[in-house]
């Protein structure tokens, strides 16, 4: 908006007011929301066939991988220690058996490395199906958001949901998920096989399990809160780094690169404690459980040993008898295969906290109210038949608005002329300060309607309602006679044409970019629009022509040729209102004049809202509205102002200047 400019970058775009920037924005210690984490498990119950085979291939591999561990002990009871035994006797060995064995304890192997194959294929196709619903709806409901959003919040800050955030997502679906399950799936099956070698053994076990757990939690909780708030961080750093791009040149005039880098070094060391903390917890994490592996281990291979010397009597789910060398081998092997999930559970603790710090920013933008449209008016084409207006699905040239009444369900149609009245309009960005005062003005249909005043006076803002980006707070405005909030939203802006002083190209050929106006336009009328806009001569200028391929906003062009496109896009929409926000200001004094006569004719027949510093291009306005925070405080036609000797004429024999 013009009453932003001049601003530094990184205050070019309003903060929200009343809290911080961003969707629940989310301090370093604030705790992760069950609710977020319930509503993050919606998106995987239409893939559930696949989930099931997935759970299968989990509980396959933790079968398959216990139990041949379980398979160890009885190859060494019941085939390496009677072999031993003939050896030392003198008799020669039977190896028949024992290579039988092993290859049935490679072919469980074997089906464990299958099963898990499979599932980690499954899991990929799930975990991009969940991320490509997530960012649909994001950006579906990113379009319904109104403009109040995308002026309270950064580009980087917005972007940083569809990369970094979903990003989290990926991880925790496609890894993190499945890890944990299969963990939680294993450590049960392995229990059980540890009962069947020694209940004694397992008691030792889950008393070192239990001080692990500890610590685990102790860690693993005080990281996933620092890993919340790295998220959030990293958005506002991201969003930080986005104006800083944009606004690069400004910077580099106004010698602001010091205090530029003094607010990135701000942002980015929030960011490297966040981090730190949370990655340093994390470390510490895996080191601290294997070491307690390792010493849990030694301690059961001590403890089997002694009931085994001392000769005790081995409890177990298969009953009673003496713990055999096997039994300790098997248990011990059984022990790794138990610590080892939950050692990956520990590790994945710092990845659930932040995907569940990601699922929370990106539901946070999902939860933001849409732009409300009570609008039950609509825009469609029509015929005239016998003196009456009919809907046709062709386009005629002929527009009018459709009205449907509930009482008795008919309809009625009003045509669309271009009559556009505020009466008596207040109006503030926020509810505590009003920037529009007591705003009434009648554009009849085909007239030019000016408005001059110095930067902040509510220019750009008074073509904001009128588009309705921002609704009212008190008065009337009225198109044709319909008050436009009855009008629906999508068609009260298909009516206007909107030329603006920041062009926004798009990536793709310069037709394109002028299609864009009106997604059916021929190549004859993106051409004729063109030429009405002057921009035809150096469009042919171009490598390709009209299939020359934009990129980066049309950074190849020059802002004046960036500007005519922008008009010839406007242009190909042939609109009954045009809304013109300081759309000569980057063309230079000769090719303003080109395209002013171009600007006429497409003007003729249509209401017009002109916004302009230069007061020689709104001379021939049919009216001219003087505006002062806020207020109109001079209206008529240029002799009028002129001859009335005020603001006006002021500003234009240069006694005051516009600011």
């Amino acid at each position: 908006m013009s009453e932003q400019k001049g601003k530094s970058p990184a205050a070019a775009r309003p903060v929200a007011v009343g809290g911080p920037r961003g969707p629940r924005a989310m301090g370093p210690m604030q705790p992760i929301r069950k609710e977020t984490a319930a509503r993050l498990l919606k998106y995987l119950l239409p893939f559930w066939p696949r989930l099931l085979l997935v759970l299968a291939c989990i509980v396959l591999n933790a079968i398959a991988t216990a139990s041949a561990a379980t398979f160890l002990g009885r190859i060494i009871d019941g085939y390496i220690t009677p072999l031993l035994q003939e050896s030392l006797q003198g008799l020669a060995p039977d190896y028949s058996g024992l290579l039988g064995a092993i290859l049935q304890m490679a072919a469980l192997y074997v089906l464990a490395i299958l099963a898990n194959f499979v599932q980690a294929r499954t899991m990929a196709v799930v975990s991009q199906s969940v991320l490509r619903t997530v960012r649909d709806q994001m950006f579906a409901h990113m379009q319904t958001l109104p403009v109040r959003y995308f002026d309270t919040h950064t580009y980087g800050e917005v972007m940083s949901f569809y990369t970094n955030d979903t990003d989290t997502l990926r991880q925790m679906v496609s890894q993190t998920l499945p890890q944990t399950i299969s963990s939680a799936i294993t450590l049960i099956v392995v229990f059980i096989s540890m009962l069947q070698c020694s209940v004694w053994m397992t008691l030792v076990m889950i008393a070192g399990t239990v001080l692990m757990l500890m610590v685990t939690a102790s860690l693993g909780t005080r990281s996933a809160r620092f890993f919340v708030g790295q998220q959030t961080s990293l958005a506002n750093l991201n969003g930080y780094v986005e104006e800083m791009i944009n606004g690069q040149k400004v910077v580099k005039v106004f010698n602001h690169e010091p205090q530029a880098k003094e607010e990135f070094d701000r942002r980015n060391d929030e960011l490297c404690k966040n981090m730190t903390e949370a990655n340093k917890l994390s470390n510490i994490l895996g080191p601290v459980n294997n070491n307690m592996g390792h010493l849990i281990y030694v301690v059961l291979a001590i403890v089997g040993g002694a009931l085994a010397i001392s000769g005790v009597t081995n409890l177990s789910l298969s009953g009673t008898g003496v713990l055999t060398l096997g039994a300790i081998a098997a248990f011990l092997t059984l022990s790794r295969n138990f610590m080892m999930p939950i050692n990956q559970v520990a590790q994945q603790i710092s990845f659930i906290a932040m995907a569940m710090a990601g699922a929370e920013r990106i539901f946070g933008l999902m939860d933001e109210e849409p732009e409300e449209d009570e609008g039950y008016v609509h825009l469609v084409n029509v015929r005239e038949e016998d003196g009456k207006l009919v809907e046709t699905a062709e386009r005629t040239g002929i527009w009018a608005w459709k009205h449907p009444h509930s009482a008795d369900g008919s309809v009625t149609y009003t045509r669309l002329e271009g009559d556009v009245v505020m009466d008596h309009v207040d109006f503030g960005y926020v509810p505590e300060k009003t920037v529009l005062h007591d705003i009434t003005l009648y554009a009849r249909p085909g007239q030019k309607v000016a408005f001059v005043g110095a930067t902040g006076a509510g220019k750009t803002t008074i073509t904001n309602l009128i588009n309705r980006f921002y609704d009212i707070a008190d008065g009337k405005i009225r198109y044709d006679g319909i008050n436009i909030n009855k009008i629906a939203k999508p068609d009260l802006r298909h009516s206007l044409g909107v030329v603006l002083q920041e062009v926004n190209l798009f990536t793709g050929t310069v037709m394109d970019n002028i299609r864009y106006g009106k997604l059916d336009a021929t190549d004859e009328e993106c051409i004729a629009a063109a030429k009405l806009a002057n921009a035809h001569d150096f469009i042919t200028r171009l490598p390709d022509g009209y299939q020359t391929v934009l990129t980066g906003d049309g950074g190849g062009l020059s802002q004046g040729q960036r500007q005519l496109i922008s008009i010839a896009r406007a242009a190909v929409a042939d609109p009954p209102v045009m809304i013109l926000d300081e759309a000569t200001s980057s063309i230079d004094t000769r090719t303003e004049a080109l395209v002013q006569r171009g600007m006429d004719q497409l003007m003729q027949g249509r209401t017009v809202f002109v916004i302009a510093h230069r007061l020689s291009t709104v001379q021939n306005s049919d009216v001219i509205m003087v505006l002062d925070h806020g207020r109109i405080i001079e209206r008529g036609s240029h002799e009028q102002l002129i001859a009335e000797k005020g603001q006006y004429y002021q500003l234009y024999t240069g006694a005051f200047e516009l600011e």
